[in-house]
């Protein structure tokens, strides 16, 4: 139930001396970094005391068996193509085939050597342990929420989850939550500081919940962070990085903060957030595969990365002044979509951080760190293309002077997830102009050479099907590998419903996942295109809810990849049959994009998938007890019911209205810059009739400036209805 606004007014404090909205400021030196420059080590040894003693071996297993395999299947391609002569098409193939294939042998290999220490119960490290008696901490630890025009109460409901099972450790002295709101929307702005006072009023978290909105939000997310730690950084040994779907226990908080304590030279660990809450059939696939593939994934690289590990910009801790000292990011030479500040952030700050003789680690074995899915194809594309272009960013990274070589190659990993997608692209192409030139063109049988018999340019059959046979057996095998580990742990099993239920959900999201992947090919390839063209990605909201998509919309958005699959079917049945039965797949996925969107975008088919007992995982059918809480927090609606529109929502309630001029940030000064969407907005103000005139004539953006000003508030606070 909603909370009447006079209880609300009672029960909310308004920010004051004694219960401030933020606490004294700690300012910390955060040094913009040169990139050109030979890094400042303080004295810290190139290699950190926390590094495996057998990571040489380790990496020359991982990385020397993948070049080993992508050896051996060049060999095999050249053979398939050595029948037919040599041609500049079957060259291009076949370097085009040795890329391709070097990247999918080193994610096998890797699965490999992650099943290996799934199995031994590896994943952990750094004196943590996942039961026994939690630790007791002696240094402050900042829990940072950033968000951008979220639903507030979705993400105070996580907040509240986090904050109750850190009070049941025992230990909430330890720790405070900041909120850091990047949102520009103004009447989610006035919303968020509506649930915050209640969040601090149902928690009593006075003196540990704080909140901050910036009113020039520069470098998005990274200079949200920063600002925190320029401003607050001083008072905190460390902090952990949230988004706003992250939860996280108080006990792997609290073993976390612990292990940063033991181990001083450790500048970053990085959990494996499980994905949880999916209800439609993507996110439903997204959520499976996560949990059953994803820790044979992490439990590799986090064997062979060692701690040369990557930051995934949430559910991690890092160590505070470590960040400052190494994580200032530089804008890149150069106008957007390639110059500017760095979206894709984490990679470089880890980087940076490793560069300085920081350890960064991964701990895949810790569990309790959650997060959510987008709930469709569309969503994740949306999101997808903003991480395209900062990954393809990290091309004028990568000449960083003092960067250690894995560090390098997370960046280029990073790059290649999306490059290979127009390669990939390019490699199908080629193949069928390969069968038109086969078709179409009069071979040579005897050439300018006199010989007995002729010779029959053709591509060898049985090659080839061995060739098809062993790149599928690398790309499946690390589902297979997952599979028999989820049969060694009998809780995660019965989780998943069970070995059959598990073994038919793995089918299904791997038939369903092999027709969205062609189209999730050309989506990434056209964000390739659109980058390379000068593009900017800019910066949308991540929806996050199941609300299902309109049938027009994915007909717009998808009726072009129908069109391109049809063409390509066509032109494949002119050349040969063969070849149009062997690009089935890719053509089923491509042509029939419209309807697949549309049915792994509905809600009721995910949850008649759940109710079948398919692609079921242990978090939703025992679920921990932090999302219990979450989902308790989501139901139980505490927030005021207050207007959705911020200035009736402000004049509805005077608590709210004096906490928001509490918050506000320092009056202008002469001298300091003019805003003149301000400045337009209380022109506005001062000659509108009414409140209702005013909010009609004032566009979103002077409605969120002047809202930051003591005068526009009290303007409209004294305006009639």
């Amino acid at each position: 139930m909603a909370v009447p606004m006079d209880a609300v007014s009672q029960q909310a404090k308004v920010p004051s001396p004694s219960h401030p909205a933020l606490p004294p400021e700690a300012p910390l030196a955060m040094p913009v970094q040169d990139l050109h420059a030979a890094p400042d080590m303080q004295g810290r040894a190139h290699t950190p005391a926390t590094s495996p003693r057998s990571i040489v071996l380790r990496r020359l297993a991982v990385i020397g068996s993948a070049l080993l395999l992508t050896a051996y299947g060049a060999w095999r391609t050249h053979k398939v193509m050595d029948a037919a002569g040599i041609s500049t098409l079957g060259v291009i193939m076949l370097v085009l085939f040795i890329a391709l294939f070097m990247w999918i042998a080193l994610a096998f290999t890797s699965a490999v050597a992650g099943f290996c220490s799934l199995v031994a119960h590896g994943g952990l490290g750094l004196g943590i342990s996942r039961t026994g008696p939690l630790p007791v901490l002696s240094r402050r630890t900042a829990l940072l929420l950033p968000t951008y025009n979220e639903p507030p109460h979705r993400v105070m409901a996580g907040l509240k989850a986090i904050y109750t099972s850190l009070l049941e450790t025992g230990q909430i002295a330890a720790f405070d939550l900041f909120i850091l709101s990047d949102t520009t929307n103004p009447d989610v702005w006035v919303e968020e500081e509506a649930a915050f006072l209640a969040l601090r009023a149902q928690t009593g978290g006075y003196d540990r919940i704080f909140y901050r909105r910036r009113h020039n939000n520069v470098e998005r997310k990274a200079g949200n962070v920063g600002d925190w730690v320029r401003r607050f950084g001083g008072a905190y040994d460390h902090m952990v990085t949230l988004d706003a779907d992250s939860v996280m226990s108080g006990a792997t908080l609290v073993r976390m903060a612990a292990a940063m304590e033991r181990n001083p030279g450790v500048g970053l660990i990085q959990t494996l957030p499980v994905i949880v809450g999916g209800t439609t059939l993507f996110a439903r696939m997204q959520q499976f595969a996560g949990r059953v593939y994803g820790p044979i994934i992490a439990f590799g690289i986090a064997w062979w990365h060692g701690s040369e590990g990557n930051y995934w910009g949430h559910n991690a801790i890092i160590r505070t002044r470590a960040f400052a000292s190494q994580a200032g990011l530089p804008h890149v030479p150069g106008k957007p979509p390639f110059g500017g500040h760095i979206l894709s952030h984490d990679f470089v700050e880890a980087a940076l951080m490793r560069r300085g003789g920081w350890a960064i680690h991964m701990i895949p074995a810790l569990d309790g760190s959650y997060e959510e899915s987008p709930p469709s194809l569309t969503d994740v594309a949306i999101r997808d293309r903003r991480w395209c272009q900062g990954n393809l960013q990290h091309v004028k990274v990568l000449p960083t002077k003092g960067l250690h070589w894995i560090s390098r190659m997370h960046m280029v990993i990073g790059i290649g997830a999306y490059v290979t997608s127009p390669l990939w692209l390019v490699f199908l192409l080629t193949g069928i102009l390969i069968s038109l030139q086969a078709h179409f063109q009069r071979p040579e049988y005897f050439g300018d050479t006199r010989l007995l018999y002729p010779h029959w340019p053709h591509v060898d059959p049985v090659q080839a099907k061995y060739v098809f046979i062993g790149t599928m057996i690398i790309l499946l095998a690390p589902k297979l590998l997952a599979y028999i580990a989820l049969l060694f742990d009998g809780e995660a099993r019965r989780g998943c419903g069970g070995a059959l239920r598990a073994g038919l959900s793995i089918l299904a999201e791997t038939l369903i996942g092999g027709l969205i992947a062609p189209i999730a090919m050309l989506i990434q390839t056209s964000g390739v295109i659109s980058i390379l063209t000068g593009h900017d990605s800019g910066w949308n909201t991540q929806r996050r809810d199941d609300g299902g998509i309109p049938l027009w919309d994915i007909i717009r958005q998808y009726g072009r990849f129908t069109v391109f699959g049809i063409l390509l079917g066509a032109g494949a049945w002119v050349v040969s049959s063969s070849l149009f039965f062997w690009m089935t797949p890719v053509l089923l996925g491509l042509v029939f994009s419209i309807p697949l969107v549309a049915f792994t975008s509905s809600r009721s088919v995910g949850l008649d998938f759940r109710k079948a007992g398919l692609l079921l995982v242990p978090e939703e059918t025992h679920p921990p007890e932090v999302l219990t809480k979450v989902a308790q927090a989501l139901e139980c609606e505490e927030s005021p019911s207050l207007p959705h529109d911020a200035l009736r929502a402000l004049r509805a309630d005077t608590a709210l209205s004096q906490a928001h001029l509490a918050m506000l940030p320092p009056e202008r000064r002469p001298g300091d810059p003019i805003n003149a969407d301000q400045l337009v907005g209380l022109v506005k103000l001062a000659e509108a009739p009414s409140l209702a005139e005013a909010d009609t004539a004032l566009t979103p953006k002077e409605k969120a400036a002047v809202l930051a000003t003591r005068k526009g508030v009290d303007t409209i606070l004294r305006l009639p209805d």
